[in-house]
């Protein structure tokens, strides 16, 4: 394989994020018109999943993990291998299959509270889906700090640093909004959700800004 098809393979992939991104957010707005009509303050994103509509969200799941696998085969393709990338990036990746796993165990909506549980299956969605948002959130801003790092990628930092704080604001709200006040449970998993998913955006865009021929080194 050539340096200039390795390169091309890296904007695809960034490119494939990116769509990943828009298609996971489409997904999720469509859903809340559609019934049983989940409110977005309230309900977890994770309801979208049950219900007659259920096994669309369940796929956007599985989409949001191909996506997070584009933007790890995307942040490989550049630079040489670090201790910071690596770490980032194998936090990225087990946040990645966190959602994917979330597809094959429905939560339970009915428990009484959105971090409430009544099956064995809701205990696994929900330990899994905080692991996920941890891993995830953890991925970010280890990424962020590797991006400061690299001159390449310097006109990302700053709004990737931006959203990678949006991302922890919201985790932090969800923790409180769970003991506080679970009726903005909905509305504060979403913030983190969307720092993460605009900063998969924010780096797939800059790294498919990118001239193809480089004289970066090959991924590990």
């Amino acid at each position: 394989m050539t340096l200039h098809t390795q390169d091309k393979t890296r904007e695809r992939v960034a490119t494939a994020a990116m769509a990943g991104v828009g298609v996971y957010v489409f997904v999720d707005v469509v859903l809340q018109f559609l019934p049983p009509h989940y409110s977005v303050i309230s309900d977890a994103e994770s309801n979208l999943a049950v219900g007659p509509f259920g096994w669309i969200m369940n796929l956007n799941f599985l989409g949001r993990a191909v996506t997070t696998g584009c933007a790890i085969a995307a942040i490989n393709r550049i630079g040489p291998a670090s201790g910071l990338r690596r770490t980032g990036v194998a936090l990225l990746a087990a946040g990645g299959l966190c959602s994917a796993v979330l597809a094959f165990f429905p939560t339970d909506v009915d428990a009484g509270s959105g971090l409430a549980v009544a099956t064995a299956g809701g205990a696994i969605h929900l330990y899994v889906a905080s692991a996920g948002f941890l891993a995830a959130l953890a991925g970010t801003l280890v990424l962020t700090r590797w991006i400061r790092c690299v001159p390449e990628l310097a006109m990302a930092y700053r709004s990737a640093f931006t959203l990678a704080a949006i991302a922890a604001v919201g985790l932090a709200s969800l923790v409180l909004a769970a003991s506080l006040r679970p009726d903005l449970l909905g509305l504060a998993e979403r913030i983190c959700l969307a720092g993460i998913l605009g900063w998969v955006l924010v780096v797939g865009r800059a790294i498919k800004r990118l001239p193809r021929r480089t004289n970066y080194a090959a991924p590990d």
